[in-house]
């Protein structure tokens, strides 16, 4: 048996190393167009219930990551200069390309063979696969190789972000809007080591044209951003990292996996479909996809249609919950200079409740101290 897998990202490398772990037997090579070490972004995070799975379904996998890890116990909304903490969302970060160095070692430890710095042009050159997975992002070749088959759909949100960091450390996982002259912004921002943080921010696109990002250099735009954040950054600059304003694309395949030549593939993570950063679900579907792929060929041994039919089985019904929160909570984005008109307790109230999966019963019993001072407040 043999496969190969695309995209060294944590999608793929868990996969890789689940599967050759549980199989030794079978050939299972990684490709990477990015040179070791090279990652887009900063920092990932995940909840207490998504870390809670791996434990379950990745044994050895958490200890790992915890070692790496910034944890803290609540949420925070910041506006208009008060601060609202949540209770009950415990969060836990990592650093992108720790999260990758660790995984990479698993596999090397159990015989994956990952190689750096391999361009793919077309699937032709990956020869006779029983498997091919693409785990190879929102661009992925081995989708937009099979486009006709996949029946990809995808659509651009009208917000405008851009992915930075910052050496300023902050206490939790935290979203803090303002205002400028132009109008308003969002900033999502955690740490993800003792001396680093994510710093995301967002803007509605007409903010966005106003303030002019379109025609700035990347020290402009920083430069902006470190202006209207500046209590929140503690003097600290913001740093790049292939950091470009963009819009969110939403994407979604209507069919997960094909033949193709003499083997199949299939698409994982954010090849398959994308999550908006703002449910921080991302990783954990792509950590999710893997271990059911997985534990699909546990179930199924070599017979790949098989396997692949009994994952997408498994996982469809999952992933399209997922996506239906993850749309809600993309849209109220979308109206983020309606919601800044909001008072600070409403408006964490309005964040917590976005995606529809939180009614005010559930919330009440997560984030009892939030809960006693949003009612109490309410009825003063």
């Amino acid at each position: 048996m043999r496969i190969v897998v695309l995209g060294a990202g944590p999608a793929g490398l868990l996969f890789a190393l689940l599967v050759k772990r549980r199989n030794p037997a079978w050939s299972v090579d990684v490709l990477e167009q990015n040179p070791a070490g090279a990652t887009y972004g900063f920092g990932v995070v995940f909840s207490s219930g998504a870390l809670a799975f791996l434990e379950r379904d990745a044994a050895g996998l958490l200890p790992e990551l915890s070692a790496a890890m910034e944890s803290w116990p609540i949420q925070r909304i910041a506006h208009r200069g008060e601060r609202v903490d949540i209770d009950g969302n415990g969060f836990s970060a990592i650093a992108r390309l720790a999260l990758i160095d660790i995984l990479g070692r698993l596999c090397a430890d159990v015989g994956v063979t990952i190689r750096f710095g391999r361009p793919i042009g077309s699937l032709d050159e990956l020869g006779d696969a029983d498997l091919v997975v693409g785990a190879d992002g929102y661009n992925s070749l081995v989708r937009r190789s099979l486009s006709e088959r996949f029946a990809p759909a995808a659509e651009a949100l009208t917000n405008r972000f851009v992915w930075y960091g910052t050496a300023q450390p902050f206490e939790c996982l935290t979203l803090t809007f303002r205002s400028s002259a132009d109008g308003a912004l969002v900033a999502h921002h955690y740490r993800y080591a003792t001396d680093m943080s994510t710093f995301i921010v967002e803007c509605d696109d007409a903010t966005w044209r106003r303030a002019g990002f379109e025609g700035m250099s990347d020290a402009q735009s920083r430069a902006y951003c470190e202006r209207v954040f500046a209590d929140d950054l503690g003097g600290r600059p913001l740093l790049s990292n292939r950091s470009v304003w963009r819009q969110f694309p939403l994407l979604s395949c209507r069919r997960w996996w094909t033949p193709s030549g003499a083997g199949h593939a299939v698409l994982i993570g954010d090849a398959l479909r994308t999550v908006h950063f703002s449910i921080g679900s991302g990783t954990r579907l792509a950590f999710e996809d893997a271990i059911a792929l997985d534990r699909a060929f546990g179930d199924t041994g070599p017979d790949v249609p098989a396997a692949l039919a009994a994952f997408e089985h498994a996982r469809r019904p999952v992933v399209d919950k997922m996506l239906a929160a993850a749309s809600a909570s993309s849209y109220w984005y979308e109206r983020l200079p309606q919601k800044m008109a909001l008072d600070p307790l409403s408006l964490a109230y309005d964040y917590m409740t976005r995606s529809g999966r939180m009614s005010a019963r559930r919330l009440r019993e997560t984030a009892p101290k939030f809960m006693k001072r949003f009612d109490g407040e309410r009825r003063g």
